[in-house]
């Protein structure tokens, strides 16, 4: 299974795709805040996306999924 990581901690503040979506590699997925920056999270693999695991507001450390694709 694929999985998109955070890169580093910080905050969601934005969710770009939804269960089912088809992605591509590039396509942003989440933007996250990180030291008052907005780091967008690019997809580094191709397919579609079976969960989102985050939510808006949610904290994340660098290494926790955000999204699982198939």
């Amino acid at each position: 299974m694929k999985e998109i990581t955070a890169p580093m901690a910080g905050t969601v503040l934005n969710i770009f795709v939804e269960n089912g979506d088809e992605i591509a590699i590039g396509r942003e997925v989440v933007m996250i805040e990180s030291m008052k920056m907005e780091i967008p999270i690019e997809s580094t693999s191709e397919g579609v996306v079976k969960v989102v695991k985050v939510n808006i507001g949610d904290f994340v450390n660098e290494g926790d999924i955000l999204i699982e694709l198939v």
